[in-house]
């Protein structure tokens, strides 16, 4: 998977930090695009742990407390 980079649909949301959020979950690859340009893919995440960030009320938050060093990950 790694390296593998796969293109999905993704979702605006309202964030100090975050543009979009996309998850595919036959692969389980969610991609999240930052305010700063960047894009990257996480590796593995459980679709719940994708659904507690779209409904989480600090998005940047919850990708601090339940996403970062705990997934592997890729630039796009």
């Amino acid at each position: 998977m790694q390296g593998d980079i796969i293109y999905m649909e993704k979702i605006l949301v309202k964030s100090s930090n975050l543009i979009s959020v996309g998850y595919d979950a036959a692969t389980k690859v969610m991609e999240i695009e930052f305010k700063t340009g960047s894009t990257y893919q996480y590796i593995a995440v459980p679709q719940g742990v994708y659904q507690g960030l779209m409904t989480a009320s600090s998005k940047g938050q919850y990708l601090h407390d339940h996403i970062l060093n705990q997934f592997e990950f890729t630039e796009i």
